[in-house]
């Protein structure tokens, strides 16, 4: 249904819980706007020049004001509320991971390190540039980090979007759910070649993704 609407396809095992949370915050911000724009239609027509009518001072209503603000926090308090949990186990725990990955970003692109076949980050390992192989239905596991200004790993299908700060090394995680090739562009200006530092997500099976990992092993 949301992807019908504006929503990229969600190949996610989060992505209904991002969603969910997008959409509350869209709804509310619509009805907001609504409200102020039917009322300022409204003060446009109740104070309008009329001939003969002398302008006349008006004071702060303060009780509104205490509404307004008191609903304001309250609806802020309540949505820190609700996506806690969500984004708790997007950005701090999540499940073990059954693939690992590192993935460091440079101007202007990333490089995926995939580890040697005894599953160790050593001389051995495998890294390439904007190729990033997963299997359907693991959890994976990465650590992100950049060599030189801050970039954003963002994956749209996945609804993930993670910061790459240099000096950092963030956790991440995802489960894919369906097999495909999807981007990965940087989400945050980097420099002159931000629009093109875009790698891609392919998404295999076990069989797919073991074959093309012994293929380019046997070709470094």
């Amino acid at each position: 249904m949301l992807e019908h609407l504006w929503f990229p396809h969600d190949i996610s095992t989060f992505g209904p819980q991002v969603d969910w949370l997008f959409l509350l915050i869209f709804w509310i911000t619509v009805i907001t706007w609504a409200a102020v724009m039917i009322a300022m239609v409204v003060f446009l027509f109740q104070y309008r020049h009329r001939p003969g009518r002398k302008a006349e001072y008006i004071e702060g209503n303060s009780r509104l004001e205490i509404f307004w603000t008191t609903a304001t926090a309250v609806i802020m308090i309540a949505l820190a509320t609700l996506s806690k949990s969500t984004w708790a186990e997007i950005k701090e725990n999540g499940p073990p991971g059954q693939v690992f990955y590192k993935v460091t970003a440079k101007q202007f692109n990333w490089e995926i390190t995939y580890p040697d076949p005894d599953g160790n980050f050593g001389p051995k390992a495998l890294t390439v540039e904007n190729e990033m192989h997963v299997p359907v239905n693991k959890v994976v596991r990465f650590d992100l980090t950049s060599k030189d200004v801050i970039h954003s790993f963002f994956v749209p299908n996945m609804r993930l979007k993670q910061d790459a700060v240099p000096g950092r090394t963030i956790h991440v995680w995802f489960e894919a759910k369906e097999p495909g090739t999807y981007e990965i562009p940087c989400a945050e200006l980097c420099g002159f070649g931000h629009s093109g530092m875009q790698g891609t997500l392919t998404v295999e099976s076990e069989a797919d993704f073991q074959k093309w990992l012994k293929d380019q092993y046997a070709n470094q």
